[in-house]
């Protein structure tokens, strides 16, 4: 089994909640959970519709296939972007690609997480943290974070090296 956001998330709330899920248990039917869920679906949609009125039609992509290559994209922003390795997998909300500052240097990829509250939780900042980690070990360097909360949208950036 593949670790993915809502495992680790369900492990940040609760372990015995994330054993449940790993063993395919379904839940009972939280109302309030689903209208959290739909809450934050719609607040995603919304920020990710923004976001893209902001780049350029040439410089944007929407669901990159998973057979691109990533290290050779060209695109500047990437929304709904599928990556894996051999143990975690996650569908990011966003990846921004920053060009390289030189010659002979690779471009950076920043993974962006929509958090529709003004105040970031330590487990937002854990969720960003686990997308830029599979960035991280799907490109094999560092890779930076981003957070993007609420109204305000203030910004969260972490730096996440490459495990082993």
């Amino acid at each position: 089994m593949k670790i993915n956001p809502q495992l680790f998330e369900a492990f940040l709330k609760c372990p015995t909640k994330c054993h449940l899920r790993s063993v395919g248990e379904a839940g009972s039917g939280n109302a309030y959970a689903d209208w959290v869920r739909a809450q934050n679906d719609a607040y995603q949609n919304e920020a990710t519709t923004r976001l893209l009125t902001g780049v350029p039609e040439p410089d944007r992509v929407s669901a990159p296939p998973a057979a691109e290559n990533l290290k050779t994209a060209m695109w500047r922003l990437a929304v709904d972007v599928e990556a894996q390795t051999e143990h975690m997998e996650s569908r990011l909300h966003a990846v921004e690609r920053v060009p390289s500052e030189g010659r002979g240097k690779p471009a950076q990829f920043v993974p962006i997480r929509f958090i529709p509250f003004n105040k970031l939780t330590k487990n937002d900042r854990l969720l960003v943290a686990f997308d830029a980690l599979i960035l991280s070990e799907v490109f094999g360097r560092e890779v930076s974070a981003s957070s993007r909360a609420g109204a305000n949208r203030p910004l969260l950036r972490r730096t996440i090296s490459a495990c082993c």
